[in-house]
C-alpha cells in the first residue's frame, strides 16, 4: 500500500547548483517522487543527462557529492514556463530571483511552492521558513492564499548565511532574550553559484571582503524570522544585527563568528544546555530529512571547521564551538551547510513538515 504521505514533486531550475541539491535530496526519498524536471528554455527538450553534459567537452556539470541515479538522469527536462502542474503535488524552485518573481506565482495559483530564491522573502504575507525555528509562521499562508487568490502558496527559505545564524539565535532568544548581534561570515564558494560565481584567480590565496546585498539580507531576514505574526502580517523582532559577509576559499559550508548581547544574564552552562536541547521535539518527529540534533556542540577549541563539520547530521545540523562568555558578551563560531540545510534539503524538510501535519 502506498504511503499516505506519498507526493509527486517537480524541481524547477534542476540543472543549477541548488537545483542539483534538490535532486540529491529527493533521489529515493521515502515520501516524495520526482515526476517533473524543469529548467530554462536552453535545457528543455533533452534528458536530464543531456542537459547536464557540456556539448563541447562531454563533461557532466554535476556539482553534488552524491551521484544522480540513472532514473533521474533519464528523465526529460521541460521549459519551466510549460511545467504541467497536473503532474505534481508540490513544486520546489531553485531559480534566480528575477525568474522566481515570474514563475512562482504561476505555480502557486494551484500548488505549494518551496523556494530558495529571495523574490518573495520580504512580502508581508510570505513566511521565511526555518525548520525547527519558526514553522508556526507557516500559518500565515492562509492569508497569503486569500489575498492573492491562490490555491497553493509560496514559502521561501532564508539566505543561506541567515540559516545557521538564526538556528543558533532562536534558543538564545527564548532563554535569555536578544539585544544585539554582530556576525562575520566566511562563506563557501558554492554560495556564489557557478555562473558567474567567483573567478578562481580572485579567491585563490584570498578572502573577498564583500558580497553584494548579503549583509542587508541577513539583518532583515533575522528580524523577520525571530519575530512574530500580528494578524495577517509579520512583526519583526527588534534585535540589532550587524553583519560583515565575506567569501573564503572553501568549497562548501559557511563559517560565522558571532557575538551576542543578551537581555538577561546567563552562565556558560546555561547557554550550553539551551543549545543542546534546542529542537529536540522537532527532530524526534523523525521526518526523513531531519537531523538527530539541530545543533551539534563542540568542546574542542579547533572546531567547528567547514571541512570537518559541514556534513553534520547529513548537512542539516549547525555545528557550534568556541563558546565564550565574558564582558564582551557571548561569542561563538558556527558552521552550517549552505546548499543542504541552507537551501534545497532545508526546503524539502519544510515540505515534509507540512505533509506530516496534513497540510499538503
Amino acid at each position: 500500500m502506498a504511503d499516505k504521505r506519498d507526493r509527486r514533486v517537480a524541481v524547477v531550475g534542476a540543472t543549477g547548483v541548488a537545483g542539483q541539491q534538490f535532486i540529491a535530496a529527493l533521489d529515493r526519498h521515502p515520501w516524495f517522487r520526482v515526476t517533473a524536471l524543469a529548467a530554462s528554455e536552453r535545457s528543455a527538450g533533452r534528458s536530464y543527462r543531456e542537459a547536464l553534459t557540456d556539448a563541447k567537452t562531454g563533461a557532466r556539470r554535476w556539482y553534488c557529492d552524491e551521484d544522480p541515479s540513472p532514473e533521474m538522469l533519464s528523465m526529460p527536462v521541460v521549459d519551466a514556463r510549460d511545467l504541467d502542474l497536473d503532474a505534481c503535488d508540490i513544486v520546489f524552485t531553485a531559480v534566480e530571483s528575477d525568474a522566481a518573481r515570474d514563475l512562482e506565482p504561476r505555480f502557486a495559483k494551484r500548488r505549494p511552492v518551496f523556494s530558495t530564491a529571495s523574490a518573495f522573502r520580504y512580502e508581508e504575507d510570505v513566511p521565511i521558513a526555518v525548520p525547527g525555528v519558526n514553522l508556526d509562521h507557516l500559518d500565515i499562508v492562509a492569508a497569503q492564499q486569500k489575498k492573492r487568490g491562490w490555491k497553493g502558496f509560496v514559502v521561501p527559505l532564508p539566505n543561506c548565511t541567515t540559516m545557521g545564524l538564526v538556528v543558533t539565535l532562536k534558543p538564545l532568544l527564548d532563554a535569555f532574550g536578544l539585544r544585539r548581534v554582530v556576525m562575520t561570515s566566511m562563506q563557501g564558494l558554492s554560495g556564489a553559484g557557478r555562473s558567474p560565481g567567483v573567478a578562481a584567480l580572485d579567491v585563490v590565496d584570498n578572502v573577498i571582503p564583500y558580497i553584494v546585498g548579503e549583509e542587508e539580507k541577513v539583518a532583515k531576514e533575522t528580524g523577520k524570522i525571530l519575530g512574530g505574526v500580528a494578524g495577517d502580517r509579520f512583526a519583526p523582532h527588534p534585535v540589532l544585527v550587524a553583519a560583515t559577509c565575506t567569501r573564503a576559499n572553501v568549497r562548501e559550508g559557511h563559517t560565522e563568528a558571532v557575538q551576542v548581547e543578551l537581555e538577561r544574564e546567563a552562565t556558560l552552562d546555561q547557554v550550553r544546555e539551551c543549545f543542546l536541547r534546542f529542537g529536540s521535539e522537532f527532530c524526534a518527529r523523525g521526518l526523513p530529512s531531519a537531523p538527530q540534533n539541530l545543533i551539534v556542540l563542540h568542546d574542542d577549541p579547533f572546531r567547528p571547521q567547514p571541512r570537518l563539520d559541514r556534513e553534520a547530521g547529513g548537512g542539516m545540523s549547525t555545528s557550534v564551538g568556541r563558546l565564550r562568555l565574558d564582558a564582551a558578551g557571548l561569542r561563538y563560531m558556527l558552521v552550517s551547510h549552505n546548499t543542504k540545510m541552507g537551501a534545497a534539503k532545508g526546503a524539502v524538510l519544510v515540505a515534509e513538515h507540512l505533509v506530516d501535519a496534513g497540510r499538503i
